[in-house]
């Protein structure tokens, strides 16, 4: 069975790739640049199609003589807020990704969307997959191009009968963390560059349990579902100090207000207008870290045998991959 797997060199992608081929699934990756490095791709029996997700003759020559799709290719960036970059990666290239796997009849397409696609909860009453869409009071492409793609998906279904799953994953942490994406939170604590914790809170995930219930909706679950993929959810302070103690550093102890937290977000992001720098933490980011953002995996874990790995144990093969790789120095 031959899988294509768009947005193969990111978190997901490397680990996924690896759990595709411990299948013995015939594994082909779409990059976007021949000349990038790609770290944790290296060595691995893949075939590599090369080309923008926006050139819809590239897609689909990477598609064609495939039994099954995987996109998980996305624009993540959250600063500028509104970038027309971010909805045309992530719109109009799920819509060159869903044209091409209909016309060459794909068996099927897993679509890699968001857990911000749903009304997130709190820890004691986590959001579900039937929560509606809220995220658009943020103001961030990100969210909102997510949400649009995702409901491509499900109108190609409906009305094209697509043969599609879609799976929204929370914060997934593990190894092969090459950018570094959501590793960067745990080098920013390993060099003490996080001073405070927000009162906010999230789900998170071991990367290697969202990677073994994607691979398993190839032949798991029900066309045109949405599957969230989240096991832990925790405050700021717990997650901090869950990876602190685990790489052996001090966590931060001191909270600040909710009102000063998002007057330092406003402030970072008038002063990267004005001086041209990206923001460590701008305003919107700022609002997020002080609200409740969890969101139930139990559909997931039930539907498609998602398993439940320690979040310890996670950023430690995070930590290990970075050191490894020289990530820590």
């Amino acid at each position: 069975m031959k899988v294509l797997l768009t947005g193969a060199d990111g978190l997901l992608g490397n680990n996924l790739v690896r759990e595709l081929l411990s299948r013995n699934y015939k594994v082909s990756v779409m990059l976007l640049n021949e000349q990038r490095p790609t770290l944790g791709l290296n060595g691995l029996p893949l075939q590599r199609y090369f080309g923008n997700i926006l050139d819809r003759s590239a897609v689909a020559n990477a598609i064609s003589g495939h039994d099954m799709v995987i996109h998980a290719a996305a624009a993540t960036q959250v600063f500028p807020t509104r970038d027309s970059i971010i909805h045309e990666v992530n719109v109009t290239g799920t819509r060159n990704v869903i044209a091409a796997c209909l016309k060459y009849e794909v068996k099927r397409l897993i679509h890699i969307g968001t857990a911000n696609s749903f009304a997130p909860g709190s820890k004691q009453k986590p959001g579900d997959e039937n929560g509606s869409y809220i995220g658009y009071k943020y103001g961030l492409d990100y969210f909102d191009s997510k949400y649009e793609a995702q409901n491509l998906v499900v109108n190609a279904v409906t009305e094209k009968g697509l043969n599609a799953v879609i799976v929204n994953p929370t914060f997934m942490i593990g190894p092969y963390d090459t950018k570094p994406s959501s590793g960067a939170l745990i080098l920013a604590l390993y060099h003490k560059k996080i001073p405070i914790y927000t009162k906010g809170s999230k789900t998170y995930i071991a990367v290697k349990d969202a990677v073994v219930a994607i691979a398993n909706s190839l032949t798991l679950g029900e066309v045109g579902e949405c599957y969230i993929l989240g096991n832990h959810s925790l405050s700021y302070k717990e997650v901090f100090d869950l990876i602190t103690e685990t790489i052996g550093v001090k966590a931060p102890i001191f909270s600040l207000p909710t009102q000063m937290v998002k007057f330092y977000g406003i402030y970072n992001s008038w002063y990267a207008k004005t001086s041209g720098r990206v923001p460590s933490v701008t305003k919107e980011l700022a609002l997020l870290s002080c609200e409740d953002h969890c969101y139930s995996g139990e559909k997931t874990r039930q539907k498609l045998d998602m398993p439940c790995t320690d979040m310890r144990i996670a950023v430690k093969e995070c930590f290990e991959w970075f050191q490894q790789n020289r990530y820590t120095i």
